[in-house]
């Protein structure tokens, strides 16, 4: 049967490797639907040469523009929103691939755990805020979280080599981004352009901010622990500078299974389509022979206090979480802006968290009180700098 995808964030970096993927797969893999926030120019492009029935614009003044550049009747221009809440439900739909930056996108993959769909989740914020809650309705409504993301993409192909109950830790790999041999000193004065430089990844500004401050494996330490239904306790981190190892599993006899490959995304993309099936792709060949060497250290967590940060909000659960990522979000937006100092981002962070009185369980609603709430936080903390 062809399978039916939904891309949710068409235009960015997952977006399109998505349709490049999809397009290697063949005609076993249909696009039905796809999104974008403001990038309508690109999105018409993509509508032209996929076809969907479905196209859907979040910024709801986009939507006329898109009308004209795609002049399809046959296509259904959504707008505002709700519209990729309205998509993830389609019943067309048999796999949503989520790649929309931040909080936004989170009603619409609930919207179809609900509805017992594949969810191939490439943004970590999704997990971070709702796991439990996002696990327990996609497991009800018998759908599948499969991750996008290289870590727990990684860690999910390792773990298909025991039980669960054979894990005895996770190891998440990290480039350590541009400070990963830094003191807490030496980042004190950071600039823009310092933490912009990432080693090994071309990414968008915010995920790349998140890796100099190594909150983006702040954030696979929370998605992990929903994901696998691990304790925290069993989930570390190492700095893996050549991004080549990109997740590890340690299973209780002492065999620990990695899962290799080069910094490309398609692999993983792919194999969250593809899954339980492999099948010859686009991804990189691995070439280990010119690598020539790999190494691991353990992170500094005095300089990334986001780490330590993580494994508090895991163990609290409830609100934390939304409010570490909101807080983040926001403090980054700061910083980008040149408003604020690139330490003040984790210290910003931790206030909200200290002046947060955490709700243990939550709905959606509450979910994102607490995520406005710590936007706020930080919006105020910014303007008395």
């Amino acid at each position: 049967m062809v399978k039916q995808i939904a891309i949710l964030g068409s235009t960015g970096s997952i977006g399109r490797n998505a349709l490049q993927v999809i397009d290697a797969l063949g005609p076993g893999y249909q696009v039905v639907a796809l999104s974008a926030h403001t990038n309508v120019q690109l999105l018409a492009e993509q509508a032209r040469r996929y076809r969907p029935a479905f196209v859907a614009v979040t910024d709801t003044d986009c939507a006329p523009q898109l009308g004209k550049l795609i002049a399809d009747p046959d296509v259904e221009i959504l707008a505002g929103p709700d519209s990729l809440a309205d998509i993830a439900q389609l019943e067309e739909v048999d796999i949503v691939l989520a790649a929309v930056v931040g909080a936004a996108g989170l009603p619409a993959i609930l919207a179809a755990g609900r509805k017992g769909k594949r969810l191939a989740i490439a943004n970590k914020e999704p997990l971070v805020i709702a796991g439990e809650l996002l696990r327990k309705e996609t497991e009800k409504n018998g759908g599948v979280i499969l991750p996008v993301d290289s870590e727990h993409s990684a860690v999910f192909q390792a773990m298909q080599s025991g039980s669960p109950e054979e894990v005895k830790r996770i190891i998440l790999t990290g480039s350590g981004g541009p400070f990963r041999e830094a003191t807490a000193r030496d980042i004190q004065n950071a600039t823009l352009e310092e933490a912009l430089s990432h080693p090994v990844w071309s990414m968008g500004p915010k995920i790349t901010i998140d890796s100099a401050t190594m909150m983006n494996k702040a954030f696979e330490i929370i998605e992990a622990r929903w994901l696998f239904d691990m304790p925290v306790e069993k989930i570390e981190v190492l700095i893996h500078p050549e991004s080549i190892v990109h997740s590890l599993v340690e299973f209780v006899d002492g065999s620990t299974i990695a899962q290799l490959g080069e910094p490309d995304m398609c692999l993983p993309i792919q194999y969250a389509l593809t899954y339980p099936a492999r099948v010859a792709g686009i991804a990189r060949e691995l070439r280990l022979e010119e690598i020539g060497q790999l190494t691991f250290a353990k992170p500094n967590l005095d300089t990334f206090r986001a780490l330590s940060l993580a494994y508090e909000v895991a163990r609290a659960g409830g609100t934390a979480p939304v409010v570490f990522n909101a807080a983040n979000e926001a403090a980054v937006e700061e910083f980008l802006a040149g408003r604020i100092k690139f330490v003040s981002i984790v210290e910003f962070i931790e206030h909200c968290l200290n002046k947060h009185s955490i709700k243990a369980t939550v709905s959606l609603e509450e979910l994102l009180e607490a995520d406005a709430w710590a936007r706020r936080e930080v919006t105020e903390l910014a303007c008395s700098v």
